[in-house]
């Protein structure tokens, strides 16, 4: 593989400080996002066997082409490519931050990619360990996978739900799973050292991480469609906006987040992109326009755009990036809604219409860098958003990544 830069070589800009990572931690009982620690007492605090603390955040692209199933891991310390099994027939890719999902019709492949970090609020620790093969979950096209550091849940098509012990999963093996009752619109979310879900009829529900059901919030959400777990709380996408479910010494309260006029079912926000770890979140809002939902101040925000392809920011002031038809990317400022930036076309041929083989292109960002794959063109753009989308480095691949997602943040 060959890196192409027009700079001097990148350095992850948002490290973590080495006194971060020496400054005592809470104990491992404190957080509920610590992973699960070694039993003994003289092992320091985030200890986890078999992987490597380091002092900086270890970014890897997953990446499939489902045609032919070739699968690479891209390093984005090393800029290296690692080859690893094939997947063939993947219809979605998706991760929770270290394991990626290849979502198949036979099963999903989850392979563990090898980083992953553990957010304390007051710092991070970021590790690497070596990739490998954990196995296949039983469910095809249309589930819906959530995780947090105790939980994976998998909601099926069907609504039926399935809570898996991650300490299973990061031991390389699926494990058993406990089935919770009836059935959910939307997926299941680990949240809180709970579950939430939304059932059929609309209501908001909260179960244990046995899977009994605990006390929820009087709360509806019809017709749920997209969530993301945010500093601020849970969003669940509803026909009417947005529920934001939070929780304070065990009591859970849902506050509504309306559009604050009529949507049409077409521009609804039914599925969110964002930077982990920010409370700013982006939609496609149609065909011409993007929402973004800034969660702490509790607005909705209908960006008009060109026709729109990908859409993603890293919140907190950055602007709006969002891939359009003509193969460029486009820079909005979201407070006015004003284009401030844009790229040659990057693309190589017309965007893809996401059928089966071509899915469409996706933007991920984390906290300093943008990724865009190129699928026909073999290759993935690593942009700095923070320089008028500059180009920073491009990757050549020897396959054409028409699936990608971002793992280690």
């Amino acid at each position: 593989m060959l890196v192409r830069s027009n700079v001097i070589p990148w350095a992850p800009a948002a490290l973590v400080a080495i006194s971060l990572l020496t400054t005592s931690c809470a104990s491992d009982d404190d957080s509920a996002s610590a992973p699960k620690a070694a039993a003994s007492a003289s092992a320091p605090h985030g200890y986890v066997e078999g992987a490597q603390e380091k002092a900086e955040q270890q970014s890897r692209l997953l990446l499939n082409d489902p045609a032919t199933g070739e699968t690479r891991v891209l390093d984005l310390i090393t800029g290296k490519t690692h080859e690893v099994s094939r997947t063939t027939g993947t219809t979605e890719l998706t991760t929770d931050g270290r394991f990626g999902y290849f979502h198949t019709a036979g099963g999903t492949r989850v392979l563990d990619g090898g980083a992953w970090m553990v957010d304390h609020g007051d710092h991070v620790h970021y590790y690497s360990a070596a990739m490998r093969d954990v196995g296949r979950l039983p469910a095809g096209p249309g589930t819906r996978i959530r995780s947090d550091a105790a939980v994976t849940a998998v909601t099926d098509e069907d609504g039926r739900a399935r809570i898996y012990r991650r300490a299973e999963l990061e031991k390389g093996k699926v494990g058993s799973a406990r089935t919770l009752p009836g059935t959910h619109t939307g997926a299941v979310v680990p949240y809180a050292e709970h579950l939430l879900g939304v059932t059929d009829d609309g209501k908001v529900v909260v179960y244990d991480r046995e899977g009994e059901r605990a006390a929820s919030p009087d709360a509806r959400c019809e017709e749920a469609r997209g969530d993301a777990v945010t500093r601020r709380g849970a969003v669940l996408g509803c026909a009417d906006g947005a529920l934001l479910v939070r929780e304070a010494d065990g009591a859970f309260t849902a506050e509504k987040i309306p559009y604050g006029g009529d949507v049409s079912e077409a521009e609804r926000a039914t599925a969110f992109r964002y930077r982990p770890g920010s409370d700013t979140l982006t939609a496609p809002a149609g065909e011409r326009a993007v929402w973004v939902l800034d969660v702490s101040e509790r607005t909705w925000t209908r960006v008009k755009t060109g026709s729109v392809v990908a859409a993603n920011t890293a919140g907190e002031g950055s602007a709006l990036i969002v891939l359009e038809t003509d193969g460029a990317l486009h820079g909005y400022d979201i407070a006015t809604g004003k284009q401030v930036s844009k790229t040659k076309p990057v693309l190589t041929g017309a965007p893809e219409t996401g059928t089966e083989g071509n899915a469409v292109p996706v933007i991920e960002v984390d906290r300093s860098r943008a990724y865009l794959n190129d699928p026909k063109g073999k290759r993935v753009y690593e942009i700095d958003y923070n320089d008028n989308l500059r180009i920073a480095r491009t990757f050549d691949l020897d396959i054409e990544p028409a699936l990608m997602v971002e793992t280690g943040r």
